[in-house]
């Protein structure tokens, strides 16, 4: 078994069991891409078995801290259960989750999503990808399902040394699905949307924005960076009167406005605008508009912390002209997805926003990804996803 060896100093992260070793970490050894390594304090002494990542800054990722482990099919069989069995304590108003969140679940760069009959899974480490096909067999297994599609396709596959891959691992047929979430139906397509195909990270705040919707009677809601719809879906079923939303795809916009049509609800009552977020929304000041309620979901714009203050000015600017927009009563569900923004960076941000706009507001919720995208105690890099709902004073 080839070993790493840390220098002092640097196991103290692994002795609280957080996953991660960066190249600078390590004092001496090495393994080939996605090899399993033992991992030694500069003493000497166990601290890990990891998958070793040669072109990665995290350069190696911890599948266990038993030394008595052993890093074999049967392991990850076993991981790939207690994830599965997991999901079944937590309250999912879906027949399309979460499976696997990586290292939250213990399989670090693996992350699996179930679309009805359907698996979908990106294999992102070294790690995951030498042992791609056991995972593979072991989530059939455990799912009893018969398709698994591969989305490997991330840019983040690059820094890890690996090429882009996608396409059927496990059987075969239409890519194109529909699921059910809170009532409603939502479309996707697992070949080409986003992430796995969906974003189910928002299911649980989609729920809450439409009974938001529903118990403060909003009328005239704005979605920005609407990808396929789902907020305005759940203002729709809230009873907003008017829903404008904006993106810049159209084949996302083309798929939001059919998801309206197929939850049954009137096409006037809402308009789609093929537009950017930032320049619409300097418009609809100098128009005069106001919204009773606006979500800002916007795309990652700070995968590291290195990107955090561009990244900053960039939330701080949407969401100061959002608070310019939002009717006094009014609500505003703002988000980050950046990994490199904290969850109280986030609110900072928020705040100065508010102040530069002259507004004030009551912070009625802190929102995060739905629990089938869970944070863990020893890693709480899980918690990516971070917003704040907001009524206007």
């Amino acid at each position: 078994m080839k070993s790493v060896r840390l220098r002092p100093g640097k196991e103290r992260s692994l002795l609280r069991r957080h996953p991660w070793i960066f190249d600078s970490a390590i004092a001496k050894g090495g393994g080939d891409p996605g090899e399993t390594v033992r991992v030694e304090a500069h003493d000497g002494s166990f601290l890990a078995w990891a998958a070793f990542s040669p072109a990665s800054r995290i350069r190696a990722r911890c599948w266990s801290f038993e030394q008595g482990a052993r890093i074999e099919p049967a392991f990850f069989q076993a991981a790939v259960a207690a994830a599965v069995r997991a999901r079944t304590r937590f309250a999912i108003d879906s027949d399309a989750l979460r499976l696997v969140h990586g290292e939250s679940d213990g399989l670090p760069g693996l992350i699996v999503d179930r679309y009805r009959d359907t698996l979908v899974a990106q294999f992102l480490s070294a790690g995951a990808q030498r042992w791609k096909a056991v995972l593979a067999d072991a989530l059939l297994q455990e799912t009893g399902l018969a398709r698994l599609y591969e989305r490997s396709d991330t840019s983040s596959r690059a820094l890890e040394g690996l090429p882009e891959e996608r396409g059927w691992l496990r059987g075969e047929g239409a890519t194109g699905l529909e699921i059910r979430e809170h009532g409603w139906r939502l479309s996707l397509d697992v070949a080409s949307g986003h992430k796995t195909g969906f974003y189910l990270d928002q299911r649980d705040s989609r729920g809450l924005f439409a009974r938001e919707t529903q118990r403060l009677g909003f009328q005239r809601v704005l979605n920005c960076y609407c990808y396929t719809g789902g907020f305005t879906v759940a203002a729709l079923a809230g009873g907003a009167g008017h829903v404008t939303s904006i993106d810049s795809s159209q084949p996302a916009l083309e798929r939001a406005r059919a998801h309206v049509a197929l939850n049954g609800f009137d096409a006037a009552r809402a308009d789609f605008l093929d537009a950017d977020v930032n320049a619409s929304l300097r418009r609809f000041i100098e128009e005069g508009r106001t919204f009773d309620a606006i979500v800002l979901d916007p795309p990652k714009l700070a995968p590291t912390a290195a990107h955090a203050e561009r990244a900053a000015r960039a939330y701080k600017d949407i969401n100061r002209l959002a608070f310019k927009l939002l009717e006094p009563g009014g609500m505003l569900f703002t988000y980050s997805c950046s990994g490199g923004i904290s969850a109280d960076l986030f609110h900072k941000i928020v705040a100065s926003a508010a102040i530069d706009a002259g507004v004030d507001g009551y912070v009625t919720a802190r929102l995060a990804g739905a629990p089938d995208h869970p944070m863990t105690l020893v890693f709480p890099e899980g918690e990516y996803l971070k917003g704040l709902a907001i009524v206007r004073r």
